[in-house]
């Protein structure tokens, strides 16, 4: 097998917040598969740094008297320490705010520039006159211009599903400072993406650089039409770095995030001695890029149109991957799903989560759920019931003789089991983790019927079956140790407890090939304990009280709660309230509106043949992948609405401020479309 040379990158976290469970699906996900691609001898790479310029982390950092730098230093020492304590391994792990970034960006700008790419607009936008800053739209709040709603973001409202400007909001208010807003007009630069249209429709239309449902999304809201033109500038005061040839402008922080890739990569050549044009302005090698579906369109569209303006190499794969969900639902603050990577430190191994994760991920899109019970069993069952439990049966037996020294008939097992090699690769390969786990496990049911079979507690007890006790547990061991080998991309720390076990370390993916034979056995120690209940409720009470504690804090410090924020609305009588038809729906489809910046049309069945089509302000919070299948609370009987993509038949009912906190209300198991609420 000829070697490869592959450049991994995940997509760089923020630097305004700690890690999360959630964002340990990709992190956990692309390590796997790096680790997978070093076991098969190929010469791989896997880069990251933080994200770490933008409007939020200049206002956090005056909000706690303190420079950006302190800031995104203490934010980086964090999440290095989260993601070493997952065994989660950078070749090098960089920032976005690095010299080597500054130089790159400078780069790909004077390429856009001499393409012509490049040409300057007038934006009206409100500016924060006490805090010195424009607003983005998720910084203001006011009064719908269209239907006189109150407390609606600054570029569509909640309740009509009406888009506008900023500058139309009515009684505008900012949310930094609490005062109102004046329209202030800036130049911004804008990358003109429509001139590589062509290229953008043959390069995502190829059908090896990205999943087929990706490419086809693409092709149908966004390839389908002319390209807008791409905002990549900010007025000062922003965190970040200014346009050299535009001074008092900034670049926008997706201009410079993704060059962050380079940037990282070209401090780890520097620090390697290796040739950066050998990994990425050279066709050999290959570049796969592992991102959520959130950041789609910046990865497949914006991009590789500055790549390929630039001339460095287009990634050969973006591997897209679903949310994460827990219990079936978002993870929720309230609820304490919604968990720290080091607040689940502190109650459970980290090898119960690569296991898990592993478990789940396919090679689609689709949303991964962390069921809490399945969780708990699936671990205990796998990894201790059938994995460790092989080890721990027979190493203790065979301390003292060590491995026999012929490998013992064992009915073709170990043969069988290494006939598996390139079908559990490939499952690898292409992202299948969920198929290679389950063809790993079937192994280790072969495995422990084996030792079931031949009870080596009960050989033990006859000195006249010593060797052929040594024969059972030489089998066993290296079964045990063939099935590491193909579990190590997953459990690393596994590996190397087997390695210090039987005194062979775990380095190539053929080894599975192989038995071990006449070698020591040293003695056993304990390798993973079963996960317990009592440890999982701790963890989800601990980020309970987090959030309850943030949020008094928050709340103290605005001295306002939720209740003053938003008032209770005036008594009504239950005549009044019987005039609102709520039913359970179930969501039959969900698209985006490519012109809508919150929202999602969404056609809703309730039961039978009878649907509706509701315009929904949650674009924000939910992608339309998500939503399909789930369901959902509606007002039936509200009048229908007209609006500029269509008419609206109905709303489906919510919880939260807006913009990305939006929760929808869904039923209990059992409830059916159709079905009224009481």
């Amino acid at each position: 097998m000829a070697q490869r040379r592959i450049l991994v990158t995940a997509a760089l976290p923020y630097a305004n917040g700690h890690i999360h469970l959630g964002h340990l699906v990709e992190y956990l996900q692309t390590d796997i598969w790096v680790r997978f691609q070093k076991l098969r001898g190929h010469r791989c790479i896997y880069i990251c740094a933080d994200d770490t310029h933008g409007t939020p982390i200049m206002l956090r950092a005056r909000k706690e008297g303190r420079s950006e730098l302190d800031l995104i230093a203490e934010m980086r020492e964090a999440h290095i320490s989260d993601f070493s304590s997952f065994e989660i391994e950078f070749d090098n792990y960089g920032s976005t705010h690095s010299d080597a970034n500054r130089e790159l960006c400078a780069e790909f700008w004077s390429a856009l520039r001499e393409a012509g790419l490049v040409r300057e607009k007038s934006v009206s936008q409100l500016f924060d006159k006490q805090a010195g800053v424009f607003l983005a739209d998720r910084f203001v709040r006011g009064t719908c211009p269209k239907c006189g709603a109150a407390d609606q973001y600054g570029d569509s409202c909640d309740k009509c599903g009406s888009t506008y400007s900023p500058s139309d909001l009515k009684d505008p208010v900012s949310s930094i400072s609490g005062t109102t807003p004046e329209v202030r007009e800036a130049p911004h630069l804008f990358v003109e993406l429509e001139a590589l249209h062509d290229f953008l429709e043959e390069w995502t239309q190829a059908g090896e650089h990205l999943q087929p449902e990706i490419a086809n999304y693409l092709k149908g809201h966004f390839l389908a039409e002319p390209l807008r033109d791409w905002d990549v500038s900010r007025p000062e005061p922003y965190f970040g770095f200014e346009i050299p040839d535009s001074p008092g402008n900034y670049w926008y922080v997706w201009f410079d995030a993704p060059i962050g890739y380079l940037a990282s990569t070209r401090e780890w050549c520097e620090r390697a001695g290796e040739d950066f044009s050998d990994w990425w302005k050279n066709p050999e090698t290959e570049i796969h890029h592992f991102i959520g579906k959130d950041i789609t369109y910046f990865h497949t569209l914006f991009w590789p149109a500055m790549l390929k303006t630039a001339g460095y190499t287009l990634p050969k794969k973006i591997h897209i991957h679903g949310f994460l969900t827990v219990n079936g639902e978002k993870m929720s603050k309230s609820k304490g799903t919604f968990v720290r990577a080091s607040t689940y430190l502190e109650h459970l191994e980290p090898a119960y989560l690569r296991y898990y994760y592993a478990s789940k991920l396919g090679p689609r899109v689709d949303d991964l759920d962390m069921n809490l019970e399945e969780f708990e069993a699936k671990v205990n069952a796998d990894l201790v019931g059938k994995v460790v439990n092989l080890a721990s049966r027979t190493a203790r037996f065979a301390a003292a003789t060590g491995l026999s020294a012929a490998y013992p008939s064992d009915g073709d097992l170990f043969e069988t089991a290494a006939a598996q090699s390139e079908s559990i690769a490939e499952a690898y390969e292409t992202g299948d983790y969920n198929r290679a786990m389950r063809d790993i496990m079937v192994l280790a049911d072969r495995a422990n019927r084996y030792v079931e079979r031949n009870a080596p507690w009960e050989l033990k007890k006859d000195p006249d079956r010593a060797k052929e006790l040594q024969d059972v547990c030489t089998v066993a061991l290296n079964l045990f140790r063939q099935i590491v080998v193909y579990l190590s991309p997953v459990l690393p720390r596994l590996a190397k407890q087997t390695a210090e076990l039987l005194g062979q370390p775990i380095e190539r993916w053929n080894e599975v090939e192989t038995p071990l034979i006449g070698t020591p056995v040293g003695k056993f120690s304990r390798m993973l304990d079963r996960v317990e209940t009592k440890k999982v409720q701790a963890m989800i009470e601990a980020s309970r009280e987090e959030q309850a504690e943030s949020q008094s804090a928050n709340e103290q410090e605005a001295g306002s709660p939720t209740l003053k924020e938003e008032p209770l609305a005036a008594e009504i009588t239950i005549e009044d309230f019987a005039k609102v038809d709520l039913r359970v729906a179930r969501v039959e489809a969900a698209e985006e509106i490519p012109e809508a910046k919150k929202l999602l049309k969404l056609t809703l069945s309730l039961g039978g043949d009878e649907t509706r089509t509701v315009f929904a302000g949650i674009k924000a919070a939910y992608t339309p992948e998500s939503l399909v299948g789930r369901q959902v609370v509606m007002v039936a009987n509200l009048a229908p609405r007209k609006m500029r993509f269509g008419v609206s038949e109905g709303m489906v009912v919510a919880a939260g401020p807006g913009g990305k906190e939006v929760f929808l209300l869904s039923p209990d198991e059992g409830a059916q479309p159709g079905q009224r609420l009481h």
